[in-house]
């Protein structure tokens, strides 16, 4: 069993399920908690004939349920080798999944601004702290399996990548020590900065960025200077390139530590009805792996 594999090698539950064992047991605790308080919710709107606590019981704990979601989310087996990893069958492991995924994106918030999003006021003020840091804006693009319809597929079929896919954009704090914002799921060919000036209208209107060549043309985003045809760029632009480069790779770092689990990385192969939720799911897991979000203990 995998969940006892890490109990007896603690040290290795990063490079399993993708985050520490400590932040692990916090996600436990938070993810019981809920689970219980959906329980008596449940529980109250049913209208009972036969007492409670009749039925199949479940093969799998809570924490060992909790762990196979993660698992998946990671290393993204077959749900027939998942269920094997577990003891239990391909439906079952299929259902496990599914049922508790909800559950970590409701107490794994994606971003900063989800996080404070019920709190009008925290909301405000975090926007007005954020004009202070030239925000790190990248996007990225997923792999999907090519649609039966041949207008679906022209919907989301990205000539850059010659295949059809899922863009997604983040925006990172500078030395990305958080995630500020992150756009999931349009189809691949939508232009970086049709996709940027949609979640512009989320910051002040003052609030600066810096993104690649795929940004230019954005208000308030620092772009690389392009070269003109026939003409070299000048040794101060090159000098400006270089500084933009080497403050943006934040970003970068941020999207590869998405991409460590490989359910954002490799060929998507859930229902697309289900990838947002899924990936705003990891990004909540990015946010507990680098320290930026806090769980309630």
């Amino acid at each position: 069993m995998v969940f006892d594999y890490i109990q007896k090698y603690p040290h290795r539950t990063k490079q399993i399920l993708g985050i520490s064992y400590e932040q692990l047991q916090s996600l436990l605790n938070c993810a019981c908690k809920r689970h219980q308080e959906i329980k008596i919710q449940q529980e109250s709107r049913k209208i009972r004939i036969n007492a409670a606590g009749g039925g199949r019981k479940e093969l799998l704990s809570i924490q060992e349920q909790v762990c196979l979601c993660l698992f998946y989310l990671r290393q993204m087996p077959t749900f027939q080798v998942l269920g094997m990893l577990f003891g239990i069958s391909k439906t079952e492991a299929n259902d496990t999944f599914h049922s508790w995924i909800p559950i970590l994106r409701d107490i794994l918030p994606a971003s900063l601004l989800e996080q404070v999003s019920n709190n009008e006021s925290e909301l405000l003020f975090v926007q007005e702290v954020l004009t202070n840091f030239r925000l790190l804006v990248d996007s990225l693009e997923q792999p999907i399996y090519r649609n039966s319809d041949q207008k679906e597929q022209q919907k989301y079929f990205s000539g850059k990548k010659r295949q059809h896919t899922l863009k997604s954009l983040m925006v990172g704090i500078p030395e990305g020590k958080d995630i500020v914002e992150v756009e999931v799921g349009v189809p691949g060919p939508t232009a970086d900065i049709k996709l940027f000036r949609q979640s512009q209208n989320k910051f002040d209107k003052s609030q600066p960025f810096s993104g690649d060549k795929g940004f230019q043309g954005g208000e308030n985003i620092t772009t690389p200077h392009k070269k003109k045809p026939k003409r070299e760029l000048t040794q101060q632009q090159k000098d400006e390139n270089k500084a933009l480069s080497s403050n943006r790779i934040f970003i970068e770092h941020l999207i590869r530590l998405l991409k460590i689990f490989r359910i954002a990385s490799q060929r998507f192969r859930l229902k697309l009805d289900t990838y947002e939720q899924i990936i705003l799911t990891v990004c909540g897991l990015v946010r507990l792996r680098i320290g930026s979000l806090i769980l309630p203990t």
